[in-house]
């Protein structure tokens, strides 16, 4: 066993920790800082479903890892942690012993199946989408000469996953509720993704829930979904969500939050002041009702990342992480889906006055540029106020920036009737027209209701 003490100790190798890693080294350039990590290799979790189909070349999929040149700056430890020992400061790992001033819990999230179905893990051609270079891997082998796929869960990695293998020829059921993509985006907009994945040749099994694998021998044979039917299939990959990995925590004393996360405050701190909680690992809180939240981004991960490491020797700003605004978005073919906030679906469950603007416009200016496009911006805002509480984007590549700026507006507390006033920088081949930019006029609408 190697004995070594650090200033800053970062446990985990995903986008949160190098982030964290990142904004110590700008803020406290004299610390030692170590990380302990698992795999030589970190994957960026929203690039896996990449690896398996032909959006990316060959050398993009080698991309898809995080970290980089940051690694030699820091002093960078492949080991697995088996024990955090909170009174005496010690991390015991399988080869190590480490004591810190400092400690950064970013151990991730680890794939969530229902209980009901864990015990069809085992089986040899069941998998989840697990975040591990070589699990990946084991996953992309077996499927290498398989034909006919099943993906459970509509979420955004299960529609990534089922798009990109039906990219490379599978045959493609995707099972979930009861449209795609629904915990993000509206029924009107929803409606437009299952157009595109059935237009690709995927098979929608909406409004079902899987009750039961059926098996022969080591083998899953089929699905059987609620209503009695079944659908076979040679491989059935499990993308219902994930859970944060707090095991470790846990077994340190840690308080959990709801949904297990580790409870932080809102700079990223534990109940004890020199451990902090960053990314999935930690428990989160939802930016418009403040309840607490289970949504996994590696956007808002990043942002709790910025703000514990700035926050490690004290606080240098009266501001926290004050929630995530669950901004996503995601490619399907040509058009872009993003969404960030609320949607009306889930204004109406929290019983939030809301008003609505919708503008579907062009994404060019004439219209006859060849690259042209529809663009649809739907934004959600209170009532009384015209805050903006939520919005939609569907359209091509710009709308995953167009998302950016509802995502800020949402943040910044911004009413529409400032949006309307927004100064855009318009030009012909890049974006929508000036007089009919479509933020404004979705913001236009709010005001006139």
């Amino acid at each position: 066993m190697k004995n070594e003490h650090t200033d800053i100790l970062v446990l985990g190798g995903g986008p949160s920790a190098f982030v964290t890693v990142a904004t110590a080294l700008q803020n406290f350039p004299d610390k030692k800082i170590t990380v302990i990590k698992e795999d030589e290799i970190s994957l960026v979790p929203c690039g896996i479903p990449y690896i398996f189909g032909e959006t990316l070349g060959e050398s993009a999929k080698d991309a898809m890892s995080c970290g980089g040149p940051m690694a030699e700056m820091i002093n960078l430890i492949i080991d697995t942690a088996v024990s955090v020992d909170i009174e005496t400061k010690t991390v015991v790992a399988k080869e190590h012993i480490i004591t810190f001033d400092k400690l950064i819990f970013a151990t991730g999230s680890i794939p969530f199946v229902h209980k009901t179905l864990e015990n069809a893990l085992h089986l040899e051609n069941v998998f989840t989408i697990e975040k591990h270079k070589d699990k990946v891997d084991i996953l992309k082998d077996y499927l290498a000469d398989k034909q006919k796929v099943i993906v459970v869960g509509t979420g955004f990695i299960g529609v990534e996953m089922a798009m990109e293998l039906r990219s490379v020829g599978k045959e493609v059921t995707i099972i979930g509720g009861r449209h795609i993509l629904a915990d993000a985006f509206d029924v009107d907009m929803a409606l437009q993704a299952e157009a595109i994945m059935v237009e690709k040749g995927i098979t929608l099994a909406l409004g079902q829930h899987v009750s039961r694998i059926v098996s022969e021998g080591n083998k899953a044979l089929c699905v059987e979904l609620c209503d009695g039917s079944c659908i076979g299939g040679e491989v059935i990959i499990f993308a219902t969500g994930y859970q944060p990995n707090t095991a470790l925590a846990k077994a340190a004393g840690l308080k959990l939050a709801r949904y297990g996360g580790i409870w932080v405050d809102e700079y990223m701190r534990t109940r004890n002041k020199d451990i902090f909680a960053v990314g999935d690992c930690c428990g989160r809180r939802d930016f418009i009702t403040r309840d607490p939240s289970k949504v996994m981004l590696a956007s808002t991960s990043a942002s709790e990342a910025r703000v514990a490491g700035n926050s490690l020797y004290g606080l240098n700003y009266l501001k926290g992480f004050n929630g995530t605004i669950a901004i996503f978005s995601t490619m399907m073919g040509d058009r872009v889906f993003a969404s960030a906030g609320v949607t009306e679906a889930r204004a109406k469950a929290e019983n939030i006055h809301y008003t609505v603007g919708f503008f579907e416009g062009m994404n060019r200016h004439p219209s006859t540029i060849p690259d042209a496009s529809k663009q649809s911006v739907k934004l959600i805002a209170l009532k009384s106020s015209g805050q903006i509480i939520g919005g939609q984007v569907i359209g091509s590549k710009e709308a995953g920036e167009i998302i950016n700026i509802i995502g800020l507006a949402i943040e910044s507390e911004l009413t529409a009737h400032k949006l309307v006033s927004l100064q855009v920088a318009t030009q012909p081949l890049l974006t929508a027209a000036p007089t009919t930019y479509p933020i404004i006029q979705a913001a236009q609408q709010i005001i006139r209701n």
